[in-house]
């Protein structure tokens, strides 16, 4: 039986592989921060220990005696600023895995992200070999995913047995700090006045917290593979979304020349709730990835694409009962009215 220290383990991800963890036997120690949430762990065996991926000597302390490290804490916001956005992903990823290699620590599974593979050519999928360029586009999140990964890679170099795996857009149920199903909450809030054409590729938190588990068991030291299932372009993930949950989809699609202002503007606007232009930018690039090595190498298989789309509806009707709109609701008035004469307007034109 390891005896196995996860990072993260109250998170989304983190609390679907800490269930696994503890039903394949490990010995499972977490760490938590001051007024963490744990409800996600309260019903598993789990040691908890009070620590901050960003205190040295609390990690250290965590540390002792572990055979396995998963390191899964970090932050997917796009609206915190950059400074903090790269010392939990960027700083807390080099403490983590330092003092890891100091325990000596036999394995360590690393959760980076498909922002660190950056986004495929257009009309392609990107595999774990792709050349990442997106730092031209300036996004905190993904450049700061970026820098932890070859933070990681450095200190493998230093021999610590680190095998990365980088998830794609999880969605699925009981998302306690609504990170990647945000995009499904504001759909079913009808928070998503217009969007942008984009790519993504959307997978099952069940399917990855399995990936990690593999990548674990059979993955290659210095390593990295894609979790990720379906690439969907955001006019077929709001088709799907709005069949689904029985809410009409978004009325407006506009370029990015517009949407980007208007995403600026909106941030000046006090309680109007709309994406970031960093979010906008995101999700206007090309998010396409192939999961075959994972197949391959690990043994990884993926459930139905539709699965973990009606699982987040489910859980956010559930979770926000009144909040979300109710099955037959379409798009306010004055948007539909706005796309029918836009669509107009392009077709003349």
């Amino acid at each position: 039986m390891p005896r196995t220290l996860v990072t993260g383990a109250s998170g989304f991800i983190g609390s679907y592989v800490t269930r696994l963890l503890v039903e394949r036997g490990d010995d499972v120690r977490a760490t938590i921060r001051a007024g963490t949430d744990t409800t996600t762990l309260d019903e598993l065996d789990v040691a908890t220990i009070r620590a901050d991926v960003l205190d040295r000597r609390s990690i250290r302390r965590a540390m002792q005696g572990v055979e396995r490290v998963f390191h899964l804490a970090g932050t997917t916001s796009f609206v915190m600023p950059r400074a903090q956005i790269f010392a939990l992903n960027v700083e807390g990823t080099r403490i983590v895995l330092e003092e890891a290699l100091r325990a000596e620590a036999e394995r360590v599974v690393y959760t980076s992200s498909v922002a660190a593979i950056g986004p495929a050519l257009a009309g392609s999928s990107a595999d774990e070999a792709n050349v990442w360029d997106a730092g031209r586009y300036a996004i905190p999140y993904v450049d700061s995913k970026h820098e932890a990964e070859v933070t990681a890679l450095r200190v493998l170099g230093r021999g610590l047995p680190v095998v990365i795996v980088n998830p794609a857009h999880v969605f699925g149920a009981g998302d306690p700090g609504r990170s990647s199903t945000t995009l499904v909450r504001r759909f079913m809030r009808r928070e998503i006045p217009a969007y942008v054409g984009g790519t993504l590729n959307i997978v099952g938190v069940d399917d990855v917290a399995r990936g990690h588990l593999l990548a674990d068991e059979r993955g290659q030291v210095g390593e990295r593979y894609i979790l990720g299932n379906r690439n969907f372009t955001l006019d077929r993930l709001f088709k799907d979304l709005g069949r689904l949950s029985g809410v009409e989809p978004p009325a407006i699609k506009l370029p990015l020349t517009v949407a980007l202002p208007l995403a600026s503007a909106g941030q000046r606007v006090p309680g109007l709730a709309m994406p970031t232009p960093d979010e906008v930018r995101a999700s206007s690039l090309n998010w396409a990835f192939t999961n075959a090595r994972a197949k391959r190498e690990l043994g990884w298989s993926t459930s139905p694409h539709e699965d973990c789309l009606e699982a987040t509806i489910a859980w956010y009707r559930e979770r926000d009962g009144d909040l979300v709109a109710p099955p037959g609701s379409r798009q306010p008035l004055a948007l539909r009215a706005f796309a029918a004469i836009a669509r107009r307007a392009s077709t003349r034109g």
